[in-house]
């Protein structure tokens, strides 16, 4: 059926039809995985959820069932999940505001969860249907002239750490070592056994429109895939991806990289529209679903930054809420120091209303004065 599907992917005039619908399709299901982790949460806790809605724009399939109305809409990107008391404040028993703080964010929290799993899921099957050597963070072998061989890299060598960043996964080499602007990196290697530490091993570097390309002069050593392997690269390698996306959400920020290499949802589309196409002329989908993982984690991720629009935005201000109401709810020992003119020794108890009906038991000491009124400095213990 794949091959089929390929195969009239690189034909004629539906090939550029059939790429984007590709893309389009998939950024869709991208979406509606995320909402289902906000739907299937909500629906754990007992929340009253109003709607799940596939797809954005006028509605044209509706079936209501129990509480929750399903919808199908216009336009195939996208999607949301309706909660009662989720942006206004409900009596109702089921309502998304009366649950417990921590129940809240697991919900919130629930939909770039299940980006990250889908991309977990994208990169199991990628590994175990390529037909590739999965590959490891071990050298083989050298190139003729290896510039890093003379600066103390070795057959064998065990990569562990590349400028003080783990290595999880082959991805983190090209990764990790594509940053540098010099071709120079403090490596940590296992050797026979032994952590190594390598300082300033460098490699031959290229410029390439600006950028600082590195020569890699080793190749590193493959495995056969098999179920172990399998299961363990898909979580390293997915683990490697939500790395790389705060890394270059971290180059952004500090200007290594500019705004216009910043891809929208029309730079997404278009990137996976190429990327199927080469893989429908390759009859290889191993590409298509290793973009397909790096998107759903790289939004899964991005959700998760602390920004109004997004849910990790939500997250932040529950976050706020979950530790006011632990700071409100518990009895704290509290150390107060009254300083006034006169001491007098004197040590006591007494109980003081705060936050509300709330009580702190304080206990304080070292008294002194020569007026009833007095000025207190707390310390919380």
């Amino acid at each position: 059926m794949i091959e089929i599907l390929l195969s009239i992917a690189s034909s004629g005039i539906w090939s550029k039809v059939w790429t984007v619908a590709v893309a389009i399709l998939f950024f869709g299901v991208i979406i509606i995985i995320h909402e289902c982790g906000h739907f299937l949460f909500a629906k754990l806790f007992k929340v009253k959820v109003n709607e799940f809605s596939i797809g954005m724009g006028p509605a044209v399939f509706k079936r209501k069932k129990g509480e929750t109305q399903y919808s199908v809409r216009v336009f195939p990107i996208g999607g949301y999940v309706s909660m009662e008391g989720e942006d206004q404040d409900s009596d109702d028993d089921g309502a998304f505001n009366k649950k417990p703080v921590w129940q809240k964010m697991i919900i919130v929290a629930a939909g770039a969860f299940m980006n990250i799993l889908l991309g977990v899921i994208i990169m199991c099957i990628m590994l175990s249907t390529s037909g590739d050597l999965i590959g490891t963070n071990t050298i083989k072998s050298f190139y003729d002239g290896a510039v890093s061989e003379q600066y103390g890299l070795k057959e064998g060598d065990r990569f562990l750490e590349i400028d003080g960043h783990h290595v999880w996964s082959e991805r983190d080499l090209s990764f990790l070592m594509s940053r540098s602007k010099d071709g120079v990196f403090d490596f940590v290697v296992e050797r026979d056994g032994q952590k190594v530490e390598l300082s300033d091993v460098h490699f031959d570097t290229e410029q390439q429109d600006g950028i600082t390309l590195i020569k890699y002069d080793f190749v590193i050593i493959g495995e056969k895939p098999n179920f172990l392997n399998v299961v363990k690269n898909s979580f390293t390698q997915s683990a490697s991806v939500v790395r790389m996306v705060w890394l270059s959400l971290f180059d952004l920020v500090t200007g290594r990289y500019g705004m216009s290499e910043l891809a929208g949802p029309v730079g997404t589309v278009n990137v996976i529209a190429d990327v199927t196409a080469s893989a429908a002329s390759s009859k290889n989908l191993g590409s298509l679903l290793m973009i397909m993982a790096f998107i759903t984690i790289n939004i899964g991720m991005a959700n998760l930054l602390p920004l109004p629009a997004l849910d990790g935005g939500r997250f932040f201000f529950l976050l706020i809420e979950a530790i006011r109401r632990i700071s409100y709810n518990n009895i704290i020992k509290i150390n107060v120091c009254v300083c006034i003119s006169e001491c007098r020794a004197s040590d006591s108890d007494f109980t003081l209303n705060v936050f509300k009906s709330d009580k702190v038991r304080l206990r304080y000491s070292c008294l002194c004065s020569i007026d009833v009124n007095f000025k207190a400095i707390i310390f919380i213990a």
